[in-house]
């Protein structure tokens, strides 16, 4: 299996899970380009839609790091790191495992998009969107504070998940998390475990995780 890694991406957390797993896996990473910022052009070659993560396995060419951390957990990691229906916190990894793109990291693409735009601080949707990232981080912040893990005690998919939004992509749109103690802990908690640390030197040697 190859895991094909935009710099500065959300495939870092398909690095980091085959870290987690020890998998053998071949990395190819990738440059940004100069004038925009987004995928060179063989990287978009890849898949029809271009985007980061991206593996490929054999024939197999997969993207979406959803479906990538369900298939290798499934074919290569014997379950680790999901949490099924029989097991404490299902429904919590559910939850939790969509909760990022489904709703943390899209909010925080569209105020970053809202910004770039230069709508206005009054403006109905820029009030509602804010509102509406208060509003994650204050969830986030009272799980956080009732358990290690977005799932429970242990590390599962779903922090792999949600770590991205959090830290490397606060590298296109800033912000501040001094007012959630919890949520800047669990930050430090993940930098402490040493697959993070090893998929972050792999993948992105240039940059120091955002974790404060």
């Amino acid at each position: 299996m190859t895991v094909h890694h935009l710099g500065h991406s959300q495939s870092e957390r398909i690095v980091w899970l085959c870290e987690e797993l020890g998998l053998e896996y071949e990395l190819k990473r990738y440059d940004r380009r100069a004038d925009n910022r987004l995928g060179p052009p063989e990287y978009k070659a890849l898949h029809p839609m271009g985007t980061a993560p991206i593996i490929t396995d054999g024939e197999l060419v997969l993207g979406e790091s959803g479906a990538i951390i369900d298939y290798v957990i499934a074919t290569y990691g014997d379950g680790r790191l999901a949490v099924t229906r029989e097991q404490p916190g299902f429904t919590d990894y559910l939850y939790w495992y969509h909760f990022a793109n489904g709703t943390l990291q899209p909010t925080v693409s569209r105020l970053m998009y809202l910004e770039r735009v230069e709508v206005t601080e009054g403006h109905a949707v820029m009030q509602g969107s804010k509102a509406r990232f208060e509003l994650i981080l204050s969830t986030l912040e009272e799980r956080l504070g009732d358990s290690a893990y977005l799932a429970g005690p242990e590390l599962t998919a779903a922090d792999i998940m949600t770590v991205f939004p959090l830290t490397t992509m606060r590298l296109f749109r800033p912000y501040d998390l001094a007012r959630w103690p919890n949520i800047l802990a669990y930050l430090q908690r993940i930098g402490a475990r040493p697959a993070y640390q090893r998929a972050m030197q792999k993948g992105d040697p240039d940059l120091t995780p955002l974790l404060g």
